[in-house]
């Protein structure tokens, strides 16, 4: 690489995108690799080319700005004239693309992202957000608590919307398809939307709380908005994605629908960890959900902070990102400051592996402006789905209260045997 983008006496401007690596060299120095990412995600190729203008040079040309050897830690600033506005695409082609793949690098990570103004400016952001979503709900202060109609694949229409109905009286807010659940030859979109939400009405009229559905739109993207609108012409308020499976175009093109339908958005991260889970390599979560942020999703599962069955690791620092208006630089940690401007706050859902013991441990890592998954943990109650709403329900009002889920368990039932199956975390 010709061109010497090292500078580590730069001072990035406000009005550039900063990205953050972790970086490990193949067979050559640390300062050879940073010219060869910063060169191959701007303006850079492998070798000297006639057609370089000085102006290019000036207007474009990013800088490696900061260099931890110790930790490999690498910033990289941006000219914001490198990206298209309002196009995460192109942005995850250029510090997101063939950096990847270069020999010169051995491991790599993005493991976060600055967006300056300007940048943020030509998104929209959340529809709803945390407040929008709690007006929506009428519930102010609770954690919401939800569950995933299990198995994930097999019922038919009716039994889908059956078990959604047992959740939903049993104390239940929402109820969501899994993530591989769209139209199947057993369990068709069209006919579960219509059983499903005419359960939910009858749960209402029985218990005289709101109710939600969260049918899962994800497909082919024109079938996919023909399947969100399907969902807001028949009552529906929520609509859930598979955003990784269906890509940045898809959902930028379903928010941008979604300012006709009002309906809110679930993010759900299915196959993240194929890029996300290797500390060395690819991309981190902190990332996807700061994008997903941006585009406009109203809530997004970012893990349980060890207390489920998922291994995450940064669960607590994406959720302050994604519910903050200003994130500080974090000394010594690999956080970026951000300030968040009109996009609105988004809830951070914590899913895989939960159940009624799970609540207590749950809220004290992750505070209250979160919406609780359980799926095994209200299905597997040996009492049945209802059962298992009732304790999911009962522990966190004991959590809530502050008191021992054991003590608290002694005049209930549900919470109990829950307890005896499952144990408290």
């Amino acid at each position: 690489m010709r061109t010497d983008f090292v500078d580590l006496k730069y001072v990035p401007g406000r009005d550039e995108v900063i990205a953050e690596f972790f970086v490990e060299p193949n067979k050559i120095s640390l300062e050879s690799v940073c010219n060869h990412i910063a060169g191959e995600s701007s303006i850079g190729t492998w070798t000297e080319v006639k057609t370089m203008k000085s102006r290019i040079l000036r207007d474009l040309k990013p800088a490696v700005f900061s260099i931890r050897k110790k930790d490999r830690i690498v910033k990289i600033a941006y000219p914001l004239g490198l990206f298209e506005l309002g196009s995460i695409p192109q942005l995850m082609s250029s510090i997101g693309g063939n950096i990847f793949g270069m020999k010169a690098v051995r491991n790599l990570r993005l493991l976060d992202i600055r967006f300056p103004k300007r940048y943020i400016k030509s998104f929209e952001g959340p529809k709803f957000g945390i407040p929008g979503v709690r007006k929506k709900l009428h519930i102010r202060k609770r954690p919401l608590l939800g569950t995933i109609v299990k198995p994930k694949l097999g019922l038919s229409e009716k039994e889908h919307a059956d078990s959604a109905y047992q959740s939903w009286i049993g104390g239940m807010d929402i109820v969501k398809d899994d993530e591989n659940l769209t139209s199947m030859s057993f369990n068709k979109f069209e006919k579960r939307i219509i059983e499903t939400l005419r359960m939910r009405d009858k749960a209402e009229e029985k218990t005289g709380e709101g109710k939600f559905y969260m049918p899962n739109v994800t497909s082919e993207t024109h079938e996919m908005l023909k399947r969100a609108n399907f969902v807001r012409k028949n009552g529906g308020e929520y609509m859930m994605i598979d955003i990784v499976s269906v890509g940045w175009s898809g959902l930028q093109t379903l928010r941008k629908f979604n300012n006709d339908l009002n309906l809110i958005i679930h993010a759900h991260r299915a196959g993240h960890a194929a890029f996300t889970k290797n500390p060395k390599h690819g991309i981190s979560m902190l990332v996807v959900a700061k994008i997903a942020r941006l585009i406009g999703v109203d809530q997004i599962h970012i893990g349980t902070a060890r207390v489920g069955k998922m291994s995450d690791t940064e669960t607590c620092e994406i959720e302050d990102e994604i519910e903050s208006k200003f994130i500080t630089e974090l000394s010594g940690g690999h956080t970026l400051e951000q300030f968040w401007f009109h996009i609105k706050p988004v809830f951070a859902v914590a899913s895989g592996g939960l159940h009624p013991g799970s609540v207590p441990k749950l809220l004290e890592r992750m505070g209250t402006n979160l919406i609780i998954q359980a799926g095994g943990g209200i299905h597997g109650h040996p009492g049945g789905s209802e059962a298992g709403a009732r304790a999911m329900r009962q522990s966190l009002e004991a959590a809530m209260k502050g008191i021992p889920l054991e003590g608290y368990a002694k005049k209930r039932k549900e919470l109990s045997q829950a307890i005896k199956k499952w144990g408290v975390k």
